[in-house]
Parts: structure tokens; C-alpha cells; sequence
């Protein structure tokens, strides 16, 4: 068990969150979600007493190992794969050496024995006759070729460090696991099985993590940093936001009584509740859920863009046929067909070979062989991977927007800007010094404004936070027109895509199904 109480940390004048009081227990996963700022990851760092607290205390139950997930990949550049892994339980590296020490001396006297005999029940007790089996079981799992196990960290691909240091944190069984960003430049293989093993995991777990389809997958509870409060609520991040919505909508609607504002919600966790089944422990969430009541849940203090597709034009009756598409180096002989309705996922081994595609597809390229032919009622927007060039200049962002727009009214502009989060004067500030999530929300924007029956996205979510994130899924859920997209955010690719194509140099494999559906078919 880990308890934070009555926790402040400031950051000179600022304060960061105060009067912090959290019980983290065995059996349950805790998701840490919070705008960009909020303190996430700092919160993160004071559990594992890598900073302080500038008020209270954090208590690690008596005798109990806590783990972190290591960021430096660098860190253990000098050590083996295998030895990296075991560095994980510190205690146990400790009592291992001493003890081997201690058998290497010389002058070896009896109270040396005696000190090597406690060191040996310790190691025991610890698992050191089993660790070096444990560990290479855990490299085995995790996809880490056993012919590495001797190779030193600082020869590995940076994708392979990162399985490593997983490893690392998860090795020894310890009592508290703190995971920052877990999922980041793993495969979806790897993400799928770190999900099953945090399912059956028996002692506790605490993330961030911006993957939503993982927090949804393996939370528990969801520790909301908000309002400089850090509060916690039973369910996934799901459920999390869409009780916060919902008690956003009935604070703006302060003049319904109170006993139809509590029966909407009380109706609204009881569906929620009903969908619980799947979920770990889901008979104690359950019956969690249903005792909240309408004071449990406030309304979060974070904003949403607001992110909605029109078509100008409906679709005929042809969209695009793609017959025996050649790019060197990316993919050869691909074809396909797309029809009405569909919203298709592109995923690769190689995330070049997509925006190989898509490039093609948009016109940006016409380096290639085969065929390519869009119907003649289909406008297509693009927004590609790599946007800076149109960045790169001094407009202010009403005048940028301006550029895309039929509608040239600066009041128009100015409207639509501050609906994407771009309110008051920061309409008027340069392109050129907004941060990457501004960028993707500028581009959205412009494709929003363009109206087009066919919209093609590669990687929409990176830079963006959980908010935006959360903004866009819906736009794209609720857009007619044709999407062509790759995202490697698992939740927007599960509940927009209704056909996944996969393309590896020579092989596609085209199919109607849910993504979920394509990792429990070809991702075991």
C-alpha cells in the first residue's frame, strides 16, 4: 500500500497541487490524467521520492519494493541485457554482491559467516536462486531474442532498450510498479501483452500514460489533476470523462432541479456498470459504481476543441480504385478498392511505408507505378506527418487560417479559431512560434474548413493532448464522408476504423474489422 498525506509541492510561487490525500492499494491499477503542465509526471516522481514534497509525506507500506520505469535509455549502457533486468531489484543486486564478496576473501572469519549465512536466507527469500530464470522468462515474454541476453545495452536499437527497461521495471514482483508513458515506441504486440500482464496483476500499479485504449484497458481508478487537486474516481478513463462531461452539462444547467440532475447520472452509471463485466474485478467496481453519487463527480476544468467534419459535396457513386501501386523500397503491387462508408485504418510494420501512401494518394508524390483513379464527385484533404513548411511564415493565425478558408470575415475566422482553443489575442500571434499541438490543431482547421468528402490523416494525434485527442476520435467518429487514416493512438484506430489494411513490402491483408478484432486474429 502507498499513501500520500496531506501533499503540497511548489515550484517557487508556484503551486503545483496542495492538500493531497490518496490511498494507492494491491489489485488495482491508478491512472494519473491531467492537462499538459498539470504535474503528471512530477506526481509520478514524488512517489518514488525522486523529489520531495514541499509539504507531507508519502508512506510506503512496511518491507515494500516500489518500481519505476526508467526514461534515460542510456543509463545502462555499460551492462548486459540480462544484468539491466536483474538491476531492477536493487536490494537483491545488493545482497548478491556482498555476498559474493564476502566468499572471495582470503581471511574469510567466522563472523563473516555468519553475516553470510543471514545474506543467504535474504537472497533466498528474495528469489536469487530463481532471478536469472525469472529475468530471461520476462525478456523471453517481452520479445527479447535470447541470443541478446549478453548483449550490452548500448549495442541495442533504441525500440529493443525500451522492452529492456519494461522488463526492468516489471522484474521481481515489486509491490508498487510506477509507469511513465509505458506504451511510448513499443509494438502493439508488446503493448497487448504488458496490457494482459498488468490485468493480472496482484499488487499495484499507478501510470500516466496518453494511450487511451491502454488506460481504458487496465485502470481501475483514474487520479484526475485538476483545479490544483488531485481527486480520485472508480472506473477507466472512459467512464472518467464521460461523467465529467455530464456534470459539466448539468452545472451549466444549474436551474433543473437537483432530483433530475442526480437521476440522469444515477442512470448513466448504471448502464456504465453494466458494461463493467469485462473488466478486472469487476463485481467489487461494480458495486463501487453504483454507490456514487451526484457530489462524487465534478466537472473538469479542461477544454475541448471542438472538432467536426462537413462534407460540401455528397458522394457518387466511384471514390477510389488503387490497382498494383509500386513505390521502391516502400511496398510493391498493392491494390484496392474503397467503397461507401468506409473508414480505414493503414497499418504497417514501417511507419515510412504509410506516409509513402498517403503521400501518393494526396498528389504530393508521383514517384511511383500503377494505378490511382478518385471519382469525379471526391475533394480529398490531407493532413500529412510532416506540416512545418506551411508554418513557416509570419501571418498571425487569423490571416494563416485566411488562406484556406471561403469565408474571409476576420470575425468568422477569429470564431472558429477560438472553438480550437485560439482565444482573444492569441488568434493574432505568428504561425511560426506555435508549439506542435497548436500546429495539429491549426491543421485540423483547415481541414475542417475545406469540407471535403474524403479526408486522409497521418498520425492525427501526435502533439496533441488527451483533450484534443479526445475531441478529434469523436469528430472522425461522427464524420459520412471517407476516412483514410494511421494513427498509432489504439483506442481512435478501435472505435473509428471499420476496415484495417495492412502493408508490408509484397503482403496486404484487407479486411472489415474492428482493431481489436486484428490483435486478438494476427498479433498473438
Amino acid at each position: 500500500m502507498l499513501q500520500v498525506i496531506d501533499v503540497s509541492l511548489n515550484f517557487g510561487s508556484r503551486k503545483l497541487f496542495s492538500d493531497v490525500n490518496l490511498k494507492f492499494t494491491n489489485g488495482n491499477c491508478y491512472g494519473i490524467i491531467g492537462a499538459n503542465g498539470a504535474g503528471k509526471s512530477t506526481f509520478l516522481k514524488l512517489l518514488s521520492g525522486e523529489i520531495d514534497t514541499t509539504k507531507g509525506e508519502i508512506v510506503l507500506g512496511k518491507g515494500e519494493r516500489l518500481s519505476t520505469l526508467q526514461q534515460n535509455q542510456n543509463a545502462y549502457d555499460e551492462e548486459t541485457v540480462l544484468r539491466t533486468v536483474l538491476l531492477g531489484h536493487k536490494r537483491l543486486i545488493e545482497v548478491w554482491e556482498e555476498k559474493d564478496a564476502l566468499y572471495s576473501k582470503e581471511d574469510f572469519t567466522e563472523e563473516d559467516g555468519i553475516r553470510a549465512g543471514n545474506l543467504e536466507q535474504e537472497f533466498a527469500d528474495l528469489g536469487g536462486w530463481e532471478a536469472e530464470g525469472d529475468a530471461e522468462t520476462l525478456l523471453s515474454e517481452i520479445g527479447i531474442d535470447s541470443s541478446l541476453f549478453s548483449t550490452l545495452m548500448r549495442d541495442l536499437d533504441s525500440k529493443l532498450k525500451v522492452k529492456v527497461l519494461l522488463a526492468q521495471a516489471l522484474f521481481g514482483n515489486p509491490d508498487i510498479l510506477l509507469l511513465d508513458e509505458p506504451t511510448n515506441n513499443l509494438d502493439l504486440k508488446t503493448i497487448a501483452w504488458l496490457e494482459n500482464f498488468l490485468l493480472g496483476y496482484e499488487n499495484t500499479v499507478i501510470t500516466v500514460s496518453h494511450n487511451r485504449h491502454f488506460l481504458n484497458k487496465v485502470c481501475t481508478h483514474i487520479c484526475d489533476v485538476d483545479y490544483g487537486k488531485i481527486s480520485m474516481y472508480v472506473g477507466n478513463y472512459d467512464f472518467w470523462y464521460e461523467t465529467s462531461q455530464l456534470a459539466l452539462r448539468q452545472q451549466k444547467e444549474a436551474n433543473k432541479k437537483a432530483e433530475t440532475r442526480a437521476k440522469e447520472l444515477q442512470e448513466f452509471i448504471a448502464r456504465f456498470s453494466a458494461n463493467a463485466s469485462k473488466s478486472r474485478q469487476a463485481t467489487s467496481r461494480k458495486k463501487e459504481l453504483e454507490k456514487i453519487t451526484i457530489e462524487d463527480i465534478k466537472p473538469s476544468s479542461r477544454r475541448y476543441p471542438f472538432v467536426s467534419f462537413s462534407m460540401e459535396r455528397d458522394i457518387g457513386n466511384d471514390i477510389l480504385m488503387v490497382e498494383n501501386l509500386t513505390k521502391k523500397g516502400f511496398f510493391e503491387k498493392v491494390s484496392f478498392v474503397v467503397n461507401h462508408g468506409d473508414k480505414i485504418a493503414f497499418l504497417s510494420d514501417n511507419v515510412n511505408t504509410i506516409t509513402a501512401l498517403f503521400d501518393i494518394l494526396s498528389g504530393e508524390d508521383k514517384d511511383y507505378t500503377g494505378t490511382i483513379k478518385w471519382g469525379k464527385t471526391i475533394s480529398t484533404s490531407y493532413l500529412p506527418k510532416e506540416y512545418n513548411g506551411l508554418f513557416d511564415t509570419d501571418l498571425s493565425l487569423t490571416n494563416w487560417l485566411g488562406q484556406f478558408s471561403k469565408e474571409k470575415d476576420e470575425t468568422f475566422l477569429r470564431s472558429f479559431l477560438g472553438r480550437m482553443l485560439f482565444s482573444g489575442e492569441e488568434a493574432l500571434k505568428p504561425a511560426r512560434v506555435l508549439s506542435g499541438g497548436e500546429k495539429v490543431r491549426c491543421m485540423l482547421s483547415k481541414v475542417m474548413l475545406e469540407q471535403s468528402n474524403s479526408i486522409i490523416m497521418d498520425e492525427p494525434t501526435n502533439h496533441l493532448d488527451l483533450e484534443s485527442i479526445t475531441a478529434l476520435n469523436k469528430g472522425m467518429s461522427a464524420y459520412k464522408g471517407i476516412l483514410l487514416f494511421a494513427s498509432s493512438d489504439q483506442e481512435l484506430t478501435q472505435t473509428v476504423a471499420n476496415r484495417l489494411i495492412k502493408i508490408d513490402k509484397g503482403k496486404t491483408l484487407d479486411k472489415y474489422m474492428t482493431y481489436d478484432e486484428y490483435i486478438e486474429q494476427y498479433q498473438k
